[in-house]
Order: structure tokens, then C-alpha cells, then sequence
């Protein structure tokens, strides 16, 4: 008996360690963080794999749990109480995200890949879950056309929409980030509509009706006519199919934490994000952890009490 209650209590010190709970606070801020290249050093626009994995630990340990963008702007936060929400955004679906290994004829993902690192460390920490917002380009140079083609970094084109379809069933957020990342300033109202269209319809073709809610801008830049940035569609000529886009979120390229989306300063148009260079995320954490910064949850789904909590 006495060894059965140590070990009830050693149990329920790890549970406390590993969930550390806040008071609820739904006024604080969410950092929304963006990531690029995973690859096997940091650089300006790359993590490590190593690095990543850290990431991860990090904020775990510091009581963050991942929800997608649209889990944001819903409101849908379903994490454990007295924890925070964090967003992980991937932009330019380059093959270090995502990729396979093939042995002896079966595909296996790459475990130093950021979908491969995540799902490990998921498995270690189920309350960790499998939420992140990836937002893609089907036809980029150089590799970034759904996570990897024509044997760039080993990767075959036939692999493409197993892999966004793979993300999908996950519970990971499918985003929008055109067809080959156009500097959408530079180009007529026409062809920003079909840049965007094109690339829904991309995601549309991997899994077929899927509701494209999120879209990243390429290099944070605005069209001549902001509004095609959110609206719009273009007419394929080959299927004779008008395509057409309406997103309910806009990520931006650089900025601090987002305002909690409970509050009067959130714009889920215009949604800052925090570039993942050197120590900015302990930097930022370190932000969020001063009074009344954090934003704590109360519950899953349920809007919390305001309040300073941390």
C-alpha cells in the first residue's frame, strides 16, 4: 500500500511538472511563429533540426501546447487549462518539412524532417498534439512544390499530394501561399487572382474540398489592390472552372505576438508572425512571461475570465 501511494505521488509530481498551470488570462498574447528551411544548421531563413527539436522541448516545458491558425480565429483553443496557445506556421513547403525515405519499397517520413520531428516528440508528449499551419507553394523552384520534386534532396514529384493529404488527415492546417511565392505587388490584379487561386486549387486537387482558410503573403507583401489578398478568383482555362478564394486569415511576415483574439486590437487579416532566427522565441517567451502578457486558457473551447495571469 505504501508503495502504491509513493508511486500515485511520483506520478502525479511528473503530471504537474509536465502541465504547469497559470491563471486564466484571455487578453494576452499568442505568439504565431515562422519557420522556413529545416535543414541540418541555422541560418537567416533555416533551422536545424537539432535546433527544432529544442523548440519544441522548450515550450513545452514552458506550458505552450500548438493550435492551428484557425483554431485561433475561432476561438477554438483546446488545450489544457492553464497552459497557452501557440501557433507553428511553415512557409514554402520545402523538403526538410516534409519528407520520405524509401526502403525496400515503402515510404517512411524523415525523422529528421520537421513533420518527423514533430510526430516523435508527439509521441512522447501526447498532449502535445498535432497542430501546425503549413503554408504551402505546388509549384516553386528549386524543391518547394508540396514539400519536394524531381529528386531534389531525394524526393520524388509522385510523392507530393500523398504528403499534403498526409497533413490533412493529421489535423494540420493546410494553408495558402500562391503558386510560386510572386512578390504580389509587382503583378496586375489579374494575375495576383490567378497566383492565389492556383495555389487553392492545388491544395484542392491533394484533398478534394478542402476549405483554404489561411494565406501567407510571399515576402510579407501586399498586392497594388489589398483586397485580393484576403478575395478574389480566376478562371481556368482548362477546366472552363472559375476558382475562387476567400480567407478568413492573413499571415504577415514579421511582428511580435498577435493580440488575443478576445481582445479589440486582434485582425485576423493582418496577423503578425515572429521569424524563427537565433534566440528570438526565448526572447519573445520571455516577453510573454511579464505581467498580463501570456494568454492563458481556461478550458478547452471555453473563453477564459480576464485577469493578469502569466
Amino acid at each position: 500500500m505504501k508503495n502504491y501511494l509513493l508511486a500515485f505521488f511520483v506520478a502525479g509530481t511528473a503530471a504537474a511538472q509536465t502541465t504547469p498551470s497559470r491563471a486564466p488570462n484571455d487578453q494576452g498574447h499568442i505568439p504565431i511563429l515562422e519557420y522556413h528551411l529545416i535543414t541540418d544548421k541555422d541560418s537567416r531563413w533555416g533551422r536545424s533540426a537539432d535546433h527544432f527539436r529544442r523548440d519544441l522541448k522548450l515550450l513545452y516545458d514552458r506550458g505552450y501546447r500548438p493550435v492551428n491558425v484557425s483554431q485561433l480565429i475561432d476561438k477554438q483553443l483546446d488545450i489544457p487549462a492553464g497552459t497557452s496557445p501557440v501557433v507553428f506556421t511553415f512557409d514554402d513547403a520545402s523538403p526538410g518539412q516534409f519528407s520520405y525515405i524509401e526502403k525496400n519499397g515503402e515510404l517512411e517520413i524523415d525523422p529528421n524532417s520537421a513533420v518527423g520531428i514533430w510526430l516523435a516528440f508527439n509521441k512522447e508528449h501526447p498532449d502535445w498534439g498535432k497542430r501546425a499551419t503549413f503554408c504551402m507553394l505546388p509549384g516553386a523552384a528549386a524543391g518547394h512544390a508540396f514539400f519536394g520534386e524531381k529528386g531534389i534532396d531525394g524526393q520524388k514529384s509522385a510523392w507530393r499530394l500523398k504528403k499534403v493529404k498526409f497533413l490533412a488527415e493529421q489535423g494540420f492546417e493546410l494553408c495558402n501561399h500562391t503558386l510560386w511565392h510572386a512578390n504580389l505587388a509587382k503583378y496586375s490584379d489579374a494575375v495576383v487572382q490567378e497566383q492565389i487561386a492556383r495555389g487553392v486549387l492545388a491544395i484542392d486537387s491533394a484533398v478534394p474540398g478542402y476549405k483554404v482558410r489561411t494565406f501567407a503573403l510571399p515576402l510579407g507583401v501586399w498586392p497594388k489592390n489589398r483586397a485580393l489578398a484576403s478575395s478574389g478568383s480566376w478562371h481556368d482555362p482548362k477546366s472552363g472552372r472559375d476558382v475562387r478564394y476567400k480567407f478568413e486569415a492573413i499571415l504577415e511576415v514579421s511582428g511580435p505576438s498577435a493580440p488575443s483574439p478576445y481582445g479589440g486590437q486582434f485582425k485576423p487579416l493582418s496577423l503578425p508572425r515572429i521569424q524563427m532566427i537565433g534566440t528570438e522565441l526565448e526572447k519573445e517567451l520571455d516577453k510573454l512571461d511579464g505581467p498580463g502578457q501570456r494568454f492563458v486558457t481556461g478550458g478547452a473551447s471555453k473563453k477564459v475570465s480576464g485577469g493578469a495571469g502569466r
